[in-house]
């Protein structure tokens, strides 16, 4: 894909000893929605360390709007447009609603915050009616909303989800992937991380499907969802 935002290479990447991916590739293109799909400890929350700088790279490429930042730290990868929204939405819970969403434009964006939070909030009204609460008081389903929030703070031109749906409900997942797909209009590519196969598939252009550290299988998200053997076979379903 010669037009990609994100392409990465060859990537390897572990703990220690532990060789965790074992030579993946992944493209993203300007504006895309792509699915990394598996199971728990196949190598995901690995992935999202490692492109965002967390973990370094043991070996391979991972290029970015044109720059190679296999080897940068976390916060130049922020500059540069590379957003992570971790597992578990890490959000400080004892500061306001407001204060969690301006810190997301720390790094980037500070100039404009005003204007994104605006944004924010016509994605996901339900903040601009908590601006002063806390966020710790929040339900689980406004916690995800106000991590992706944040993350959208920072004007991403890629956005990684890591797990958004992780303990949802099932009325709060359909909303989340709605809202999803508002993001992706809104003209910001997105690298969707998720053991929710069957929505993530729906809201998805294309899909991977990562299995002991490697991608087993990648192509259009349609053409993944009505393979029943695929779907057998790495997904459990």
């Amino acid at each position: 894909m010669t037009d990609a935002l994100l392409e990465v290479r060859g990537l390897r990447a572990g703990y220690g000893e532990t060789k965790v991916l074992c030579g993946v590739d992944l493209t993203v293109a300007p504006g895309e929605i792509v699915a990394v799909l598996g199971s728990n400890g196949v190598g995901k929350s690995t992935l999202n360390r490692t492109l965002s700088g967390i973990v370094r790279a043991r070996d391979g490429s991972i290029r970015f709007d044109g720059a190679s930042i296999e080897k940068e730290k976390p916060p130049a990868i922020v500059e540069r447009g590379l957003i992570h929204v971790p597992e578990g939405r890490r959000i400080f819970p004892n500061m306001t609603v407001s204060d969690n969403l301006d810190l997301g434009s720390y790094r980037r964006a500070t100039a404009r915050r005003a204007q994104n939070r605006e944004r924010v909030f016509s994605i996901f009204p339900r903040l601009r009616e908590r601006t002063s609460q806390y966020a710790g008081t929040l339900s689980g389903g406004e916690q995800q909303m106000l991590a992706i929030g944040r993350g959208l703070m920072a004007e991403p031109k890629l956005i990684i989800l890591d797990e958004p749906s992780l303990g949802l409900s099932p009325l709060l997942v359909e909303e989340l992937f709605t809202l999803i797909g508002r993001i992706r209009a809104d003209g910001v590519a997105i690298l969707l991380v998720e053991q929710n196969v069957v929505q993530s598939l729906e809201v998805a252009d294309r899909a991977y499907i990562l299995a002991e550290g490697v991608f087993v299988m990648s192509g259009a998200a349609a053409a993944i969802a009505a393979d029943p053997e695929l779907k057998r076979a790495y997904l459990g379903l």
